[in-house]
């Protein structure tokens, strides 16, 4: 897969919490039918061991229907089952030997919390930003003050490469994260919790192209 092509418009993370393998392969595949671009595992209080067997099912998944497979912060699982691109936080590993290890192939995102975050993600050549978060949300408690819509109006100003909204997205506000410039949105519960995640995703893929053609 050629990384240039992949597509941030509707980023799925994962959350495995109170779920069955076997149901969670069926949550993100019906996920990815209803138009899911990318999807990012994340994993923080499982063993290495599950979390590798979960990669490998995921990378076979995804590979059927052409979606990237990005591990959050793990670098070696992202390594071992080869995903096609890394995740990182402020306080993860350092860019520079993720980058060093993955080559110049794999994806790597940054997630920034701060107009400083962002001066520092320019020099380096990721391939997207995280603004994290938008708006404050259960689901992820160990990030900063949420940045709002202004705050993303300005990180997107600021930074000169493509950014995924993250933190608190729903249907109702999507459109609103897609207007402040960011390139698409990430979102946990608003699919992985969803009756139908195929018909979230497609109903949530709707509204973020029709905001991108309103722009």
């Amino acid at each position: 897969m050629n990384k240039s092509t992949f597509d941030l418009s509707l980023y799925l993370v994962t959350d495995s919490r109170n779920t069955s393998d076997e149901e969670f392969d069926r949550i993100v595949e019906s996920a990815v039918q209803g138009g899911v671009t990318l999807v990012q595992l994340r994993e923080k209080t499982c063993s290495s061991r599950k979390f590798y067997e979960k990669a490998l099912r995921l990378k076979r998944i995804l590979s059927c229907y052409q979606v990237p497979l990005i591990i959050n912060d793990r670098l070696d699982i992202a390594l071992a089952v080869d995903a096609e691109g890394l995740h990182i936080g402020q306080s993860d590993l350092p860019y520079s030997v993720a980058r060093k290890l993955l080559g110049p192939d794999k994806i790597i995102g940054l997630s920034v919390e701060t107009l400083e975050d962002v001066k520092l993600a320019n020099s380096l050549d990721i391939d997207y930003i995280g603004v994290s978060p938008v708006f404050s949300t259960p689901t992820k408690t160990d990030t900063a003050a949420a940045v709002g819509l202004d705050g993303s109006a300005a990180i997107n100003q600021l930074s000169v490469h493509p950014s995924v909204g993250i933190g608190g997205i729903n249907k109702e506000n999507v459109a609103s994260v897609i207007e402040s410039g960011c390139a698409g949105v990430s979102l946990v519960s608003a699919i992985m919790s969803a009756v139908n995640p195929a018909s979230a995703a497609s109903e949530l893929k709707e509204i973020i192209l029709k905001s991108k053609r309103i722009l």
